[in-house]
C-alpha cells in the first residue's frame, strides 16, 4: 500500500529525472535527426486519458511525414511512415519524450499504456480499472505480447497489473521491457493491435448482440 501511494511516484520522479539528464544527448541527437528527416514539428502531441480518466497531452518524437493527397488529406499511416520512423519505433526512441510526462506526474514508468480518448466509452467496468493508476511508459501488456495480443487479452493484462501492483511487479515488467527493447522483439505501435481499432471492434460486437 505504501509503495502504491507514495513509493511509486517517488521512484518515477527520481528515475525520470536521472534518465532525462543521462539521456539528454540522445534526446538532442534524435530531435535534430527528426527535424532533418521528417521536418517540423519535431514532437508529436496527442491527448490521452490518464489516471481517473483525466486528459493529458502525450509527447513523443514524430515518426511520420505530413504527406497529403491531392485533396489535402493525410495519406494513410503506412505511406507516411518512413524507414527512419520505423527505426525510431523499433528502438522505442520515439517514446523518450514521455519521460517529461512522467516527471510532470501525468504518467508512470510502469503502468497500462495510455490509449486513445475515443476508446473511453468502450471499456467494460472491469477494464476501467486500468485508469485508477497512472498510465505507463511500458506495462505488463507490452511485455506480454504487445500487438500479438487481441484487445480483450491486452486489457485483461492491464487490469491484472492494477490488481497486482507492487514494487516486485514493477521491477519484473521493467526488466522484461529492457529485454524486449534490446532484442527488438514484439515491437509495435501502442495505439493499435492486430485486431484493429478498439472502438470499431466493440461497436460491431455490440451491434451483433442486438
Amino acid at each position: 500500500m505504501f509503495y502504491k501511494k507514495f513509493g511509486k511516484r517517488f521512484l518515477d520522479l527520481l528515475l525520470s529525472t536521472l534518465a532525462i539528464v543521462i539521456l539528454s544527448p540522445v534526446l538532442l541527437v534524435v530531435a535534430i535527426l527528426v527535424r532533418i528527416k521528417l521536418g517540423s514539428p519535431v514532437l508529436f502531441h496527442q491527448e490521452r486519458p490518464g489516471r481517473n480518466e483525466k486528459i493529458f497531452t502525450l509527447c513523443k518524437f514524430r515518426t511520420m511525414t505530413d504527406k497529403r493527397d491531392e485533396k489535402g488529406n493525410f495519406l494513410p499511416d503506412a505511406d507516411r511512415l518512413t524507414k527512419f520512423g520505423k527505426l525510431l519505433r523499433a528502438t522505442s526512441l520515439d517514446e523518450l519524450p514521455e519521460l517529461f510526462n512522467i516527471w510532470k506526474g501525468d504518467m508512470s514508468i510502469i503502468g497500462p499504456r495510455p490509449l486513445l480518448v475515443s476508446y473511453l466509452p468502450w471499456y467494460t467496468e472491469e477494464e476501467r480499472l486500468r485508469h485508477t493508476v497512472r498510465p505507463g511508459l511500458t506495462g505488463l501488456a507490452q511485455v506480454s505480447g504487445r500487438n500479438f495480443l487481441d484487445w480483450d487479452s491486452r486489457l485483461s493484462k492491464d487490469v491484472e497489473y492494477v490488481k497486482k501492483l507492487s514494487f516486485a511487479m514493477d521491477i519484473k515488467v521493467l526488466v522484461k521491457t529492457v529485454t524486449v527493447v534490446f532484442s527488438r522483439d514484439e515491437v509495435a505501435e501502442d495505439t493499435s493491435v492486430s485486431e484493429g481499432n478498439l472502438a470499431e471492434i466493440r461497436k460491431k460486437r455490440q451491434e451483433a448482440q442486438v
